[in-house]
């Protein structure tokens, strides 16, 4: 298991032992857990993500903090659009949709004003547009 798979399974684990909230650098954060299905593999893929709330649905970000390339959970969703997430206790199905031009510019200035280490990910990306997803239930 790499470093990146032990940290997020103990975030994970941390997640559904209070009831959805973790504590250190997520202190105060919104946060899920993703569900998706890998787009190689076809086995479940479980990332645990800060999100904005954006009506009944959810608007999560794919910064992978600030790397020239795009997470593996992003690529999954957009070859399996449908996908599950766990949002406090509760265990939602979601269909994800990318987000484009003013609708992705509105979302993403909302969430860097919120969480500021946002905007230190969209510098370090360079030139790579940081995508932003809304997570709408199924």
């Amino acid at each position: 298991m790499t470093d990146t798979n032990d940290w997020n399974q103990q975030i994970i684990a941390e997640f559904r032992a209070n009831g959805g909230k973790c504590g250190g650098m997520f202190e105060g954060a919104p946060m899920l857990i993703l569900h998706t299905t890998g787009a190689k593999s076809g086995l479940e893929r479980l990332n645990p993500l800060m999100y904005h709330q954006v009506g009944d649905a959810w608007a999560i970000f794919a910064s992978k903090a600030g790397a020239p390339t795009n997470p593996d959970w992003f690529h999954n969703l957009v070859a399996t659009p449908g996908a599950s997430i766990e949002v406090g206790t509760d265990a939602v199905s979601v269909s994800a949709r990318v987000c484009e031009s003013d609708e992705r510019d509105q979302i993403w200035s909302t969430q860097k004003a919120a969480w500021p280490q946002f905007a230190a990910y969209e510098e370090s990306a360079g030139e790579r547009v940081i995508p932003v997803v809304v997570l709408e239930r199924a």
